[in-house]
Protein backbone atom coordinates (compact mmCIF):
# COMPACT_ATOMS: atom_id res chain seq x y z
CA UNK A 1 0.00 0.00 0.00
CA UNK A 2 1.50 3.09 -0.70
CA UNK A 3 1.00 6.28 1.30
CA UNK A 4 1.05 9.48 -0.31
CA UNK A 5 2.23 11.85 2.24
CA UNK A 6 2.16 15.93 1.79
CA UNK A 7 4.03 18.56 3.76
CA UNK A 8 1.95 21.24 5.02
CA UNK A 9 5.33 23.46 6.24
CA UNK A 10 8.61 23.88 4.97
CA UNK A 11 9.90 22.67 8.38
CA UNK A 12 8.60 18.92 7.43
CA UNK A 13 11.98 16.62 5.77
CA UNK A 14 14.02 19.86 7.03
CA UNK A 15 13.90 20.39 10.70
CA UNK A 16 11.18 17.52 11.70
CA UNK A 17 11.93 14.19 9.86
CA UNK A 18 8.94 12.64 7.43
CA UNK A 19 7.07 9.51 9.05
CA UNK A 20 8.85 6.51 9.18
CA UNK A 21 8.24 3.13 10.75
CA UNK A 22 11.52 3.41 13.55
CA UNK A 23 12.02 -0.82 12.91
CA UNK A 24 10.32 -3.38 10.79
CA UNK A 25 8.38 -5.10 13.35
CA UNK A 26 6.50 -1.02 13.72
CA UNK A 27 3.04 -1.28 13.21
CA UNK A 28 2.99 2.54 13.79
CA UNK A 29 4.95 5.82 12.44
CA UNK A 30 6.06 8.47 15.34
CA UNK A 31 3.91 12.49 14.31
CA UNK A 32 5.94 15.38 15.69
CA UNK A 33 4.61 18.75 16.72
CA UNK A 34 4.75 21.03 14.09
CA UNK A 35 5.05 24.08 15.94
CA UNK A 36 7.37 27.23 16.05
CA UNK A 37 7.19 27.55 19.91
CA UNK A 38 6.66 24.97 23.36
CA UNK A 39 3.23 24.49 23.88
CA UNK A 40 2.42 23.95 27.72
CA UNK A 41 -0.73 21.63 28.36
CA UNK A 42 -2.07 22.31 32.00
CA UNK A 43 -3.30 19.29 34.13
CA UNK A 44 -6.67 18.60 33.22
CA UNK A 45 -6.54 20.92 29.66
CA UNK A 46 -6.16 20.02 25.98
CA UNK A 47 -4.18 21.34 22.91
CA UNK A 48 -4.69 21.12 19.45
CA UNK A 49 -0.75 20.42 18.21
CA UNK A 50 -0.24 20.52 14.51
CA UNK A 51 2.04 17.75 12.56
CA UNK A 52 1.98 20.33 8.97
CA UNK A 53 1.21 17.22 7.25
CA UNK A 54 -1.50 15.29 5.10
CA UNK A 55 -2.01 12.31 3.95
CA UNK A 56 -3.88 10.57 0.74
CA UNK A 57 -4.94 6.97 1.78
CA UNK A 58 -5.36 5.15 -1.49
CA UNK A 59 -9.25 4.21 -1.18
CA UNK A 60 -11.98 3.60 1.65
CA UNK A 61 -10.56 0.63 2.04
CA UNK A 62 -7.87 1.83 4.62
CA UNK A 63 -8.00 4.37 8.01
CA UNK A 64 -5.34 6.07 9.75
CA UNK A 65 -5.94 6.07 13.37
CA UNK A 66 -4.13 7.92 15.78
CA UNK A 67 -2.82 6.65 18.73
CA UNK A 68 -1.03 7.64 22.13
CA UNK A 69 2.91 7.36 22.25
CA UNK A 70 3.32 4.87 25.48
CA UNK A 71 6.51 6.64 26.71
CA UNK A 72 4.66 10.28 26.98
CA UNK A 73 1.15 8.37 28.35
CA UNK A 74 2.70 6.26 30.87
CA UNK A 75 5.46 9.07 32.34
CA UNK A 76 3.76 12.36 30.96
CA UNK A 77 -0.10 11.59 31.40
CA UNK A 78 -0.20 12.80 27.61
CA UNK A 79 -2.62 11.32 25.16
CA UNK A 80 -4.74 11.98 22.30
CA UNK A 81 -8.35 13.20 23.53
CA UNK A 82 -10.38 11.51 22.03
CA UNK A 83 -8.39 8.43 22.75
CA UNK A 84 -8.02 7.30 19.32
CA UNK A 85 -7.62 10.08 16.33
CA UNK A 86 -9.86 8.62 13.30
CA UNK A 87 -8.43 9.97 9.92
CA UNK A 88 -11.12 8.77 6.98
CA UNK A 89 -9.54 8.24 3.59
CA UNK A 90 -11.08 11.21 2.04
CA UNK A 91 -9.99 13.55 4.37
CA UNK A 92 -6.79 15.81 2.90
CA UNK A 93 -6.81 18.56 5.76
CA UNK A 94 -3.68 18.81 8.05
CA UNK A 95 -3.28 16.04 10.88
CA UNK A 96 -3.81 17.65 14.11
CA UNK A 97 -3.53 15.74 17.21
CA UNK A 98 -5.97 17.09 20.13
CA UNK A 99 -3.60 16.15 23.32
CA UNK A 100 -4.59 16.31 26.91
CA UNK A 101 -2.88 16.01 29.82
CA UNK A 102 -4.61 13.61 32.77
CA UNK A 103 -1.36 14.16 34.96
CA UNK A 104 -0.96 16.79 37.83
CA UNK A 105 1.45 18.41 36.38
CA UNK A 106 2.13 20.70 33.41
CA UNK A 107 3.50 19.13 29.99
CA UNK A 108 5.30 21.19 27.66
CA UNK A 109 5.60 20.13 24.04
CA UNK A 110 8.59 20.93 22.04
CA UNK A 111 9.16 21.95 18.92
CA UNK A 112 9.59 18.49 16.76
CA UNK A 113 8.50 16.51 19.63
CA UNK A 114 7.02 12.80 18.47
CA UNK A 115 3.38 13.61 20.13
CA UNK A 116 1.10 10.60 18.46
CA UNK A 117 1.87 7.54 16.32
CA UNK A 118 -0.45 6.71 13.02
CA UNK A 119 -1.41 3.24 12.24
CA UNK A 120 -2.95 2.50 8.67
CA UNK A 121 -5.72 -0.40 8.71
CA UNK A 122 -7.81 -1.71 6.51
CA UNK A 123 -11.76 -1.06 7.01
CA UNK A 124 -14.35 -2.74 6.37
CA UNK A 125 -17.96 -0.94 5.83
CA UNK A 126 -21.11 -2.99 6.66
CA UNK A 127 -23.65 -3.33 4.48
CA UNK A 128 -26.50 -2.52 7.47
CA UNK A 129 -29.68 -4.66 7.83
CA UNK A 130 -32.27 -3.43 10.29
CA UNK A 131 -33.71 -6.80 11.77
CA UNK A 132 -36.62 -7.95 14.56
CA UNK A 133 -34.30 -10.58 15.88
CA UNK A 134 -31.02 -11.13 16.23
CA UNK A 135 -29.60 -14.74 16.70
CA UNK A 136 -28.23 -16.38 20.37
CA UNK A 137 -25.34 -17.16 21.63
CA UNK A 138 -23.67 -18.90 24.90
CA UNK A 139 -22.94 -15.20 26.22
CA UNK A 140 -26.49 -13.56 24.79
CA UNK A 141 -26.82 -10.34 26.44
CA UNK A 142 -24.03 -10.47 29.05
CA UNK A 143 -22.21 -7.08 29.38
CA UNK A 144 -19.60 -5.82 31.37
CA UNK A 145 -17.40 -8.38 33.09
CA UNK A 146 -19.77 -11.21 31.89
CA UNK A 147 -17.10 -13.47 30.08
CA UNK A 148 -14.51 -12.98 33.42
CA UNK A 149 -13.05 -16.52 34.67
CA UNK A 150 -11.77 -17.20 38.01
Amino acid sequence: MDLKIKALSPKIGADIPVPSYATAGSAGMDLRACIDAPVTILPGEQALVPTGLAIALPSADYVALLYARSGLAIKHGLSPANCVGVIDSDYRGEIVVALRNYAKEPYTVEPGERIAQMVITPVVQAAIALVDELDDTDRGAGGFGSTGRV
